[in-house]
C-alpha cells in the first residue's frame, strides 16, 4: 500500500490538509505501507519557498514522518507533458487552437459547455490543418476527448460512484504556453510514484472521474479512491479563515500539543468505534481502518480540542511540564527554580493545577502564583474582597494567620481549623476564603484553597499574609 499527501505551497498547512495528511499517515502506518510527500509546485505565481518550509514543519510538528520525498511536481513538467502528446498522438486529445471569450460567449449563448464548442471547432478544422497550423508555430492547447457513456469506479466511502460522460467537460491537459494542468499531472505523479491509494477531501470527488478517464486512456493503473467529507465551522459551513485559526502552526504557537491536535483531527471524518475519544498515535494507528471513515461531515469544534488538549497535557511527564513552565516564566525576576527541581513538590503542584489547564501557557499561567515571589493582583479580585470592606478583610486575614501560626499544616487540618474558626466569628466559610485567595495567590480563583496553603508553605503563607495586610491598610 503506497499513499500520499500532495499540498500546494500556495498557503500554510491548514486544518483540512492537515486532517487529510493524517489519514494517509495513520493508514499507512497500520498496513505497513509507504507514506509519500509530494509538494504540488506547478502554480510557480503562487507557490513559495515559504509556504512549502511551513508545510513541513507542520507535518513534522504533528509527528507526522514520511517514508519518500519530499518530491516536488514540477520536476514531471516532461512527463507530464509526453502524456500529453501522447494522448493527442493517440486520437484521445485534440488541438484547440479557438480564442477561449469567442468560446465562452457561444457556449452561453446555445447554452452548452465551452469545451463542447471548442470540440465543434478542432473537429471542423481536422487534422491535418490543425498539424499544419501547429507546425507553422501557432499556439493550442490539448485538450482531452471525453469519450461517450459514463465513468464508474468504487469510493471507499461512498462506495460506487457513476459520472454521465456528458456532463464531464473535454478538460485541458497543457495549455497554451506548454504548461500541464492539474489533473493530468497529478495522474501522472501518482502512476510514476505507483500510489495504490489516494484518500483526499470531498473537494476533490468531481476530480476524480476525469482523473479516472485519464488513467485510463493512458492504460495507468488506478489507484483505489476514498473521499472523506468536509469539515465544517460551528455554523454547519465550509471551515474557512472567517470560522477564526486555521493553520495548523498557529495553534503550536497558541499552546495546543501535537499529540491533541493528532488525536484531535483524526476524528475529523473517521470513528475508532464506541465511545474512545482521547487516543495516542499508537491506540490511533491500531485502530484506524476505512471501513469507519464517515460520510457524513464533521464540526470543527474548539472546546473538543481543548478539552482532548488538557487530557494529553496531563499525560505528559512532569519534569517537561516543569521545563515549559520554567520556560514560559524566565522573565519573572522571581522564579523560584528550585521548587521546580523538587520531584515531590513539583508532582503536587502539578496534580493540583493540572485539571484546570487546557494549553501549555494556561499551566503556567496556574503555576505562576506558587514558583514565583511576586504576585500580580488582578484589579477586580482587590476591589472585591479586599478594598469593598478593608476592616473586615484585615480582620479575617489577621484571624486566619492566627489560627493558622501553629496549626498542623496538611489540607485536612488547615480546612478543619477555618471552618471552626468561620462559626466562631459567625460568617460563612467563603468569608475568610476569599480574601485569603487574593492574599495567596492574587486571582479571583485558584485551586483549593487548602491545597494552595500546602503547597505555599507556611512560611510563604505568612510572608503573603503580611504583604496583603500592608496593601489593604495603604489603600
Amino acid at each position: 500500500m503506497r499513499l500520499r499527501f500532495a499540498p500546494s505551497p500556495t498557503g500554510y498547512l491548514h486544518v483540512g490538509g492537515a486532517r487529510t495528511a493524517v489519514f494517509n499517515w495513520l493508514l499507512a502506518r497500520r498496513e505497513g505501507g509507504v507514506f509519500v510527500l509530494r509538494i504540488e509546485d506547478t502554480d510557480r505565481q503562487r507557490s513559495s519557498d515559504e509556504h512549502t518550509r511551513a508545510i513541513l514543519d507542520g507535518l513534522s510538528w504533528l509527528g507526522l514522518d514520511w517514508d519518500e520525498g519530499p518530491f516536488f511536481q514540477s520536476e514531471g513538467v516532461e512527463r507530464h507533458r509526453q502524456a500529453a502528446i501522447r494522448l493527442l498522438e493517440e486520437g484521445k486529445a485534440y488541438r484547440d487552437f479557438s480564442d477561449p471569450e469567442r468560446v465562452r460567449a457561444e457556449a452561453a449563448e446555445r447554452q452548452m459547455h465551452p469545451s463542447r464548442v471548442a470540440r465543434e471547432y478542432a473537429d471542423a478544422l481536422g487534422e491535418d490543418e490543425a498539424l499544419r497550423k501547429a507546425e507553422a508555430g501557432e499556439p493550442f492547447a490539448i485538450r482531452f476527448r471525453v469519450p461517450d457513456g459514463e465513468t464508474v469506479f468504487r469510493d471507499l466511502v461512498h462506495g460506487e460512484m457513476r459520472f454521465g460522460n456528458e456532463d464531464i467537460d473535454d478538460l485541458v491537459v497543457l495549455r497554451g504556453d506548454g504548461t500541464p494542468v492539474y489533473n493530468l499531472a497529478v495522474v501522472s505523479d501518482d502512476a510514476e510514484m505507483g500510489i495504490t491509494h489516494v484518500l483526499r477531501g470531498d473537494d476533490h470527488l468531481s476530480n476524480t472521474p476525469k482523473q479516472v478517464l485519464l488513467y485510463r486512456a493512458l492504460g495507468l493503473p488506478e489507484p483505489v479512491f476514498a473521499h472523506v467529507p468536509m469539515i465544517l465551522g460551528q455554523d454547519g459551513k465550509k471551515l474557512s479563515k472567517r470560522h477564526g485559526v486555521t493553520a495548523v502552526g498557529d495553534y503550536a504557537k497558541e499552546g495546543i500539543l501535537p499529540e491533541a491536535m493528532l488525536n484531535f483531527l483524526a476524528l475529523l471524518g473517521w470513528s475508532p468505534g464506541g465511545d474512545r475519544e482521547f487516543m495516542t498515535a499508537e491506540e490511533l494507528i491500531e485502530a484506524f481502518t476505512t471501513e469507519r471513515l464517515l460520510k457524513s461531515s464533521s464540526v470543527f469544534d474548539v472546546e473538543k480540542l481543548q478539552w482532548l488538549n488538557g487530557r494529553h497535557l496531563a499525560a505528559r511527564p512532569d519534569q517537561e511540564l516543569a521545563a515549559h513552565i520554567r520556560s514560559f516564566l524566565s522573565d519573572e525576576p522571581s522564579l523560584r527554580s528550585d521548587l521546580l527541581d523538587d520531584p515531590s513538590w513539583l508532582a503536587t503542584l502539578l496534580e493540583v493545577i493540572k485539571v484546570r489547564a487546557r494549553t501549555l501557557d494556561e499551566l503556567a499561567d496556574q503555576a505562576r502564583p506558587f514558583v514565583c515571589d511576586e504576585l500580580h493582583y488582578e484589579p477586580n479580585a482587590v476591589e472585591k474582597h479586599w478594598l469593598k470592606d478593608p476592616e473586615a478583610a484585615i480582620e479575617r486575614l489577621e484571624r486566619v494567620w492566627e489560627v493558622y501560626r501553629e496549626a498542623p499544616w496538611t489540607a485536612t487540618a488547615l480546612e478543619a481549623t477555618l471552618r471552626e474558626l468561620a462559626a466562631t466569628m459567625e460568617v460563612g466559610a467563603g468569608k475568610l476564603i476569599h480574601p485569603l485567595r487574593v492574599a495567596l495567590t492574587g486571582n479571583m480563583a485558584s485551586p483549593g484553597i487548602f491545597d494552595v496553603l500546602v503547597l505555599l508553605g507556611r512560611a510563604r503563607v505568612e510572608e503573603r499574609v503580611s504583604r496583603a495586610l500592608e496593601r489593604i491598610r495603604g489603600g
